[in-house]
């Protein structure tokens, strides 16, 4: 169940980022023996979101995202390589049967999000670090287009952020601070720990956790609860605005019977001590342009 977990959140997170900028799949049966490859992605936006960083570029063709919960092993590689190769197959009978070469960049790069791995794992597969990349990635032989990302020897800049919150311990901790501290209107930021708090109370609905799970819950508990009363902090103030424009909607018709629609909607926007203002004011008006004129001065 915790691993379902695990994998759930991850995929539900890959799909948040990359949803406006192109087709995602998740959970994608393959073959007969059904092979579910976690995210096939392939970009339709000109444009990928550049605060994405390094998500970003993964995501500038098409690709296979397999992101592991534990470190993966070489019989998990091979296993995400028979996936991409099976979907190599389908791409060069579909090519085939509308007479048309596959082309390159229509093949998906297998990128394997792991925790952690060892240096033997990386040998086993020929893997080769690229300086245009960072520390970090590994790049199988070219033939392959596949790629391991080593999460917890990511750099822990901006541009890594979106991948180490899917990694373990430390690595993820870290993140979360550093998601912490973004502006309230990062483009991210709110999606992002919807996401990790609905992992942490179905982690919490569990009948036995990880010390890891346990960390992980009581991180996001301050968060979460600071979120919690920011959220009824706004509640309250948009019902005491609606109340204060009600107020003052009813006065004016009382004054000066029905409001045309526009400005009505204007004064339903109106701030709190706008409303204060103009509920002040309103006793001055002799007609409805003197309302209209405070209006487009307010």
């Amino acid at each position: 169940m915790t691993r379902f977990l695990w994998d759930k959140f991850s995929k539900d997170y890959l799909e948040t980022f990359l949803a406006s900028s192109g087709d995602v799949k998740t959970s994608l049966d393959v073959t007969a023996e059904t092979q579910e490859i976690d995210v096939y992605f392939r970009p339709t936006s000109p444009k990928i979101p550049p605060e994405l960083g390094l998500l970003g570029k993964l995501a500038q063709t098409p690709c296979l995202l397999e992101p592991y919960r534990n470190p993966v092993t070489i019989e998990g590689i091979l296993a995400c390589l028979s996936k991409l190769l099976t979907v190599r197959e389908q791409l060069q009978r579909e090519a085939h049967r509308n007479q048309q070469p596959l082309l390159a960049e229509n093949i998906p790069r297998l990128w394997i999000l792991t925790p952690t791995a060892s240096q033997r794992i990386i040998t086993a597969f020929s893997a080769l670090n690229h300086p245009d990349w960072g520390e970090g990635i590994y790049f199988l032989p070219p033939a392959l287009t596949t790629s391991l990302i080593v999460l917890h020897q990511l750099p822990e800049t901006p541009e890594t952020l979106w991948l180490r919150l899917l990694g373990r311990g430390g690595t993820r901790s870290r993140a979360i601070d550093e998601l912490e501290a973004l502006s309230s209107n990062h483009p991210f930021k709110s999606a992002s720990l919807k996401l990790l708090y609905n992992l942490s109370r179905n982690l919490q609905a569990l009948p036995k956790r990880t010390q890891e799970e346990r960390k992980f819950i009581m991180r996001l508990a301050p968060l979460y609860e600071q979120d919690r009363e920011k959220a009824i902090q706004q509640g309250e103030a948009i019902g005491l605005q609606k109340e204060a424009s009600k107020l003052v909607l009813r006065q004016l018709k009382r004054r000066f019977g029905e409001l045309p629609p526009h400005i009505t909607e204007t004064i339903q926007k109106l701030a709190v001590e706008q409303l204060e203002y103009l509920g002040e004011a309103l006793l001055d008006f002799d007609s409805q342009a003197d309302l209209i004129n405070w209006l487009n001065q307010a």
